[in-house]
């Protein structure tokens, strides 16, 4: 049984404690202003184990209180990847705007109560009176007006009479305090943009570190689990559930945040790179969004695998990206059907096989899992195999076809190369002419006999042309370490996408579905595409077949 980790223990205490008197309860805030990332799923399925954990529940509640960013689209490309994910919240599904006339009550409680007031600054002189991390902020001029002044002053922003900018709502806790979020921070702003759900229904909204405590109450979240930087929001979450007096309040506690090797989870620059053009949009394979993810063929089982190896981190870490692979090698190895497919083709010509004949040899679709059980591939006397695997003048060590020397086709015959034909206009090798020893297939009187090297092949007559996409990192690594910052442009991988147009597969991949997997015999696991095209297949490589993972025990 794994050890547990300090998030488990501290639920388990409450839980043993009756700290709420209700079960366990954990949540997923996603604000919908742009699609889910590898860094979201870590956060996702850290609150949707730890509610399964304690047979607690799990919601899925949408930060929806900025009309400016915010679109129905993503709200809908967040519910399909999280159930994609696996970690559906089934009938718990709420919205922060459904909320909103709550919100606003706790905030007009907090006006009678002395403790929020009406701030007319500007967004600059509101910064400037913050003050700094050793110097104390400077009170508002409006900080000491009444109650009754500061109520009416709030309904009429509620009702529209002031312009975006022109007053605030701030909670009155300490200017001088050492946390500066603590010095009076801000709890309502005026945005008169019309909002995706409830229209113009309201121009003032409430900031996040407001909404959320209260949303938690609400709900009866017994644990607000959110990432490391909320740590110093944590004394305002406690101060807006003590001011209300909200009994058994929600805790928030923190995890760490886990960035990974090579690629970029903020969504600012993720919107960058989709706006900018750098790349397809928000489900190109390259890019680290649950969406990419997917349709370059990584899994939801593979996902969920890479979280668990992680665990439970309490300060923030980098993840080499190469774990992520391994975990999805481990779930691909065993599932996925082998077949072979060469991408740059080179045609071979077999002098001494019939002309017309065609047979069919049995390969098996995976030598660590017989339940997947052989097919038939086609045999002839023209083949392809990869223009890589011949060399006129080899390199040392190579063990693949030269002009004279032999080698065998996989799960079929040895064959030597007798004859080089180049094109008569650009010289290049146009098509290799072969013998094949007839005797040398499997069950044959020279099955046994040994060659240096065995190469993969497709049979000419019945090849199934498709496009193959070969992937790199986005980001090109610096100093031995990739980071997202401000400079993330000039790090952008040239190399990062290669199109193969002109693959040729074995006939069985006529049967592809969207999102099938594939391990493409000495190529990698691949992936079909996620939309296809009529009469076009689009593969894409997950992973290469070498495991670069260096953690694995």
């Amino acid at each position: 049984m794994p050890e547990e980790n300090f998030m488990e223990r501290m639920i388990r205490e409450d839980a043993e404690a009756g700290t709420f008197g209700r079960q366990v309860c954990t949540r997923f805030p996603p604000e919908p202003n742009g699609y889910l990332h590898i860094g979201s799923a870590f956060a996702i399925l850290t609150n949707y184990n730890l509610a399964r954990t304690f047979n607690g529940r799990f919601h899925l509640r949408f930060d929806d209180t900025n009309p400016l960013k915010e679109d129905m689209e993503y709200v809908e490309a967040i519910m399909e990847d999280i159930g994609w994910l696996g970690a559906s919240p089934g009938s718990h599904i709420y919205y922060g705007s459904d909320y909103s006339a709550k919100i606003y009550n706790c905030a007009e409680e907090l006006i009678r109560k002395g403790k929020a007031y009406v701030c007319e600054l500007t967004a600059e002189e509101l910064t400037a009176a913050r003050g700094t991390l050793t110097e104390p902020g400077q009170d508002s001029p409006y900080r000491n007006r009444s109650a009754g002044e500061n109520l009416q002053l709030f309904r009429e922003m509620r009702e529209g009479k002031y312009p975006n900018g022109a007053k605030v709502l701030r909670a009155k806790i300490d200017m001088a305090s050492p946390n500066i979020n603590l010095r009076d921070p801000v709890l309502y702003r005026i945005i008169h943009a019309r909002h995706y759900r409830s229209g113009n229904d309201w121009c003032i909204y409430p900031m996040y570190d407001f909404a959320h405590p209260i949303q938690d109450a609400i709900e009866g979240i017994t644990h607000s689990l959110c990432s490391l930087e909320f740590r110093d929001h944590r004394p305002l979450y406690e101060w807006v559930l003590e001011e209300l007096g909200i009994p058994q309040p929600p805790k928030q506690r923190e995890f760490g945040r886990v960035n990974l090797t090579g690629v970029i989870t903020s969504k600012r620059y993720l919107r960058q790179l989709v706006a900018g053009g750098y790349v397809e949009g928000w489900d190109d394979p390259r890019l680290p969004t649950l969406r990419g993810l997917r349709r370059r063929g990584f899994t939801p089982e593979s996902i969920r695998r890479f979280v668990q190896e992680i665990g439970m981190v309490r300060s923030q870490s980098t993840v080499d990206f190469s774990l992520l692979e391994h975990c999805l090698r481990q779930d691909l190895k065993a599932s996925a059907s082998c077949i072979m497919a060469v991408l740059r083709p080179l045609k071979v010509v077999l002098t001494n096989y019939s002309g017309g004949a065609t047979e069919l040899l049995t390969l098996d679709n995976n030598s660590e899992n017989e339940a997947l059980g052989s097919r038939s591939v086609p045999f002839s006397r023209e083949l392809y195999i990869e223009r890589d695997d011949f060399m006129e003048e080899p390199a040392p060590g190579f063990r693949r076809l030269i002009p004279g020397g032999e080698v065998r086709l996989k799960g079929a015959y040895i064959i030597r190369c007798e004859e080089v034909v180049r094109d008569a206009e650009t010289g290049e090798i146009a098509e290799l002419r072969c013998i094949y020893d007839p005797d040398s297939k499997s069950g044959g009187p020279n099955s046994g006999r040994k060659v240096k090297g065995a190469i993969h092949w497709v049979e000419a007559s019945q090849a199934v042309p498709a496009e193959v996409r070969l992937y790199e990192p986005l980001l090109l690594e610096e100093d031995g370490a990739a980071s997202a910052g401000e400079d993330w442009e000039h790090r952008l991988n040239p190399s990062s996408l290669t199109v193969l147009e002109h693959c040729l597969l074995e006939p069985c991949a006529l049967e592809t579905l969207p999102e099938a997997k594939y391990q493409f015999m000495r190529q990698g696991f691949f992936s079909a595409d996620t939309k296809p095209e009529a009469g076009r297949l689009i593969f894409h490589r997950i992973v290469p077949l070498k495991d670069g993972w260096k953690g694995r025990k």
